[in-house]
C-alpha cells in the first residue's frame, strides 16, 4: 500500500495454481466433509446407547484368606544363644520340623540336670507332706484314745462319788442308830443311878453294867460320827477328783489339738511349696521345649533374620520368616466410603495382577483380556488408616483359575462389576460426580448376600 517493498506482487495471480484454493472452492469437498462429520456423529450416537457396565475400581495387593496362610516370622520365646541351624533359605519344611536350636544364657537354667533335681526336691517335699499327714492321723488317734480314757475315768470317778454318797448315807444312818443307842443307854444309866441311890433296888453291879453300856454307846456314837465324817471327806475327795480328771484330760486333748493345728500349718506350707515346685517343674519342662524352634505349618523358609552361630537372641525377637506353600489366595482392595454400600458379599470382581499382560475395557468386561474372576468374600466394618474400607476378594471357582505364580504381596487392581447402563448415562454420571447406581434387583446381576453366616443368592 505504501509501496515501500522492493518485491512486487504480480497482478495476474491465478487461484487455480494453488491446491488449497482449488479444494476450498470445490463443492465436493464440502459434501465429503459433511458426510464424515455426520458419520462420526452417528457413530458417537450409537456408542452412547451401547451398554456399559458400571464398576468400582480400586487398587490392592495379593494376600490370603486365612491368617495362618500369610507370611509370618518365628520368634524365640526365651532369651538364648543360637547354637545350630537345621535349615537354609528356600528350604521347604513340614509342620514340626526343627529349624534352629537355642541354648540358655541365664545362670539359673545352666544346670543340665535341672529337671531331675527339681523333681527330687518335689519328691522330698511330697514325702514331708505325707509325714505331716501321718502325724496328724496319729494325733487324731491320740485324741480319740484320750477321749475314750476321759469317758472311762469319768465313769469310774462318778461311780466312786456315788459309792461315797451311799457310804455317807449308810454312815449317817449308823450315827443315828448310835445316837439312839447312846440316848437309851444314858437314860438307863440315869434311872439306874436313881434306883441305886434312893430305893436301893438296883445293885451296884447292875449300875456298873449300865455305866459300861452307856460308855460303849458313847464310843459307838463317836465312832459312827468319825466314820460319817470320813465318808463325807471321801465324797468330797471323789468329787474333786471327778472335776480334776475332766480338766486333766481336756488339757491333754487341747494340747494334742494344738499340735494338730501346728502340723496342719506345716502341711499347708508343704503343700504350698509342692505347688510351687510343681509349677517350677512344669515351667522348666516347657521351657526346655523352647530350645528347639519348630515349623508351625508346612511352608517355605523365606529369609533367615538372625544369621550366624553364637549370636544372642531376646525373647520375642524374630529369627526366620516362613510362608505357606499352598495358601488360599485372595486380593485385598480398598474402596472409598462412597462406594462401600455397593460392595455386597459374593459380588463379581475382575482382577488384574501385576506382571500379567492385560488389555482392559472396564465398561466391557467381556472384551477385556488378561483379567481374572473373583467374588467379594468379606467387607470390613471398620475404616482403615488410609481412609478407605478393605474388601477381600476370593477366587471365583466358576471362571479361569488364578495364576499359580502369583505371590503374597504382589500388586493387583480390581473392578467390582455393578449395573449395566448406557454409555451416555455413565458419562453424565461421571461429569456430575454421582455414585454408581445402587440396586438390589437380581435381574441385572446375580448378587450373594450373607445371611446368618451363610451365603445365598440375593433377590
Amino acid at each position: 500500500m505504501l509501496d515501500i517493498s522492493q518485491h512486487k506482487t504480480p497482478v495476474d495471480i491465478k487461484q487455480e495454481d494453488f491446491g488449497a484454493f482449488r479444494k476450498v472452492t470445490n463443492p465436493r469437498t464440502a459434501r465429503l466433509l459433511s458426510y464424515w462429520l455426520l458419520g462420526i456423529l452417528g457413530i458417537l450416537v450409537i456408542l452412547m446407547f451401547l451398554p456399559w457396565t458400571q464398576n468400582i475400581r480400586a487398587k490392592g495387593k495379593v494376600t490370603t484368606l486365612t491368617p495362618s496362610d500369610r507370611p509370618q516370622t518365628l520368634q524365640s520365646r526365651i532369651d538364648g544363644r543360637v547354637e545350630k541351624w537345621y535349615i537354609q533359605e528356600g528350604d521347604t519344611v513340614q509342620e514340626g520340623d526343627t529349624i534352629v536350636f537355642i541354648s540358655e544364657i541365664k545362670d539359673q537354667y545352666f544346670d543340665p540336670q535341672l529337671l531331675l533335681r527339681t523333681r527330687e526336691q518335689l519328691v522330698a517335699k511330697e514325702g514331708g507332706a505325707m509325714a505331716y499327714q501321718e502325724k496328724i492321723k496319729n494325733l487324731e488317734s491320740q485324741i480319740r484314745a484320750e477321749r475314750a480314757n476321759l469317758d472311762y475315768s469319768l465313769n469310774k470317778a462318778r461311780n466312786k462319788v456315788e459309792i461315797g454318797r451311799r457310804k455317807v448315807r449308810i454312815d449317817s444312818a449308823e450315827v443315828e442308830m448310835a445316837k439312839i443307842g447312846y440316848e437309851i443307854a444314858d437314860e438307863q444309866l440315869r434311872r439306874g443311878q436313881i434306883m441305886y441311890e434312893k430305893d436301893g433296888i438296883l445293885s451296884l453291879r447292875d449300875l456298873e453294867a449300865r455305866r459300861n453300856k452307856a460308855q460303849e454307846a458313847a464310843a459307838k456314837l463317836v465312832s459312827a460320827e468319825n466314820k460319817l465324817d470320813n465318808a463325807n471327806r471321801e465324797l468330797i475327795n471323789a468329787t474333786i477328783e471327778l472335776n480334776s480328771i475332766e480338766a486333766e484330760y481336756l488339757s491333754k486333748i487341747f494340747k494334742i489339738e494344738s499340735e494338730i493345728q501346728t502340723a496342719n500349718s506345716e502341711l499347708f506350707k508343704a503343700d504350698e511349696e509342692i505347688a510351687k515346685l510343681n509349677n517350677q517343674y512344669a515351667n522348666y519342662s516347657i521351657r526346655s521345649r523352647f530350645w528347639y524352634i519348630t515349623a508351625p505349618k508346612e511352608g517355605q523358609i523365606v529369609k533367615v533374620l538372625k544369621s550366624g552361630i553364637g549370636e544372642n537372641v531376646k525373647a520375642g525377637e524374630p529369627l526366620v520368616s516362613i510362608t505357606a506353600l499352598r495358601p488360599r489366595m485372595a486380593v485385598e482392595m480398598y474402596v472409598k466410603p462412597l462406594d462401600l454400600p455397593l460392595m455386597k458379599i459374593g459380588a463379581p470382581v475382575r482382577i488384574i495382577f501385576d506382571g500379567w499382560p492385560t488389555i482392559v475395557f472396564s465398561g466391557w468386561p467381556g472384551a477385556s483380556y488378561g483379567t481374572f474372576g473373583g467374588r467379594v468374600f468379606s467387607v470390613d466394618s471398620d475404616i482403615s488408616s488410609n481412609g478407605r474400607y478393605r474388601v477381600l476378594i476370593q477366587e471365583d471357582p466358576t471362571e479361569q483359575a488364578w495364576p499359580n505364580a502369583i505371590r503374597v504381596g504382589a500388586g493387583a487392581q480390581g473392578f467390582a462389576l455393578l449395573k449395566d447402563v448406557p454409555v451416555w448415562y455413565e458419562l453424565w454420571r461421571q461429569i456430575n460426580g454421582f455414585p454408581p447406581d445402587y440396586y438390589t434387583s437380581g435381574q441385572d446381576l446375580p448378587m450373594l448376600e450373607e445371611t446368618g453366616g451363610k451365603k445365598s443368592e440375593g433377590k
